[in-house]
């Protein structure tokens, strides 16, 4: 059974309190960091794609699905072969990849910094190594897979950025790794923040992310989110 799932079938008791607690907790330490100093170059292309990695996909997805400029997000696998995209294998933690969200995005809308600067504030803790929250295991590590030398470069750029501001009380682990491949999980993982906001899980580890992204980035954020067609 995977940490996520034995979480879950801790959770039931005494929900309300926790619920109470967490969103508040979360509230208070939600800080926007500085936007990138480099950003995307301009130009004219209106859809581009971006993979990060940062703990359990609903919640990643669950934000940027809320970001003005984004026209998808899917969740899936990064990192590792074709044949071992399954959730059910993945969760072994030894398959190399990582659940990740790939983003489709509008650069005239919504630039590659800002979407780096969402990423780092309130997606996920870039500074839990190969673990986000109650999840462990490289699976739930932070990582980026650059789809261009650009997107590398700016990465690397904003990473050294944040660390020579100190903007976090420990190193950042986020790790760049090359692109082999995204794979879209299964159908029940997609949407699943939005499709089951109840769910304990969601209450108590990724709602407050939402949170965070209205109250932080309040000019870019979506009350309606842009969701997944289901296959």
């Amino acid at each position: 059974m995977s940490a996520r799932n034995r979480l879950l079938s801790g959770l039931l008791v005494g929900l309300a309190l926790l619920q109470t607690a967490c969103s508040s907790s979360a509230a208070e330490e939600a800080t926007v960091l500085p936007a990138p100093l480099h950003d995307q170059a301009p130009g004219t292309a209106h859809s581009q794609t971006a993979v990060f990695a940062g703990g359990c996909f609903w919640g990643v997805q669950g934000v940027f699905q809320h970001l003005k400029g984004v026209q998808n997000v899917v969740s899936g696998y990064a990192g590792g072969a074709a044949n071992t995209a399954q959730y059910e294998r993945v969760s072994g933690g030894d398959t190399g990849h990582a659940e990740a969200v790939q983003i489709t995005y509008d650069p005239q809308q919504v630039s590659y910094g800002t979407l780096l600067q969402v990423f780092f504030s309130v997606a996920h803790n870039p500074t839990e190594l190969n673990r986000q929250g109650p999840d462990t295991g490289t699976q739930y590590r932070s990582a980026v897979f650059p789809q261009t030398d650009e997107q590398r470069n700016l990465t690397q750029a904003y990473i050294s950025q944040l660390e020579s501001a100190h903007v976090f009380n420990a190193p950042i682990v986020t790790r760049l790794e090359s692109t082999q491949g995204f794979y879209p999980a299964e159908t029940y993982h997609q949407n699943f923040l939005t499709n089951h906001p109840t769910h304990p899980y969601i209450v108590i580890n990724d709602l407050p992310k939402v949170h965070q992204l209205k109250q932080l980035f309040a000019e870019r954020y979506n009350d309606n989110p842009v969701l997944v067609q289901t296959w």
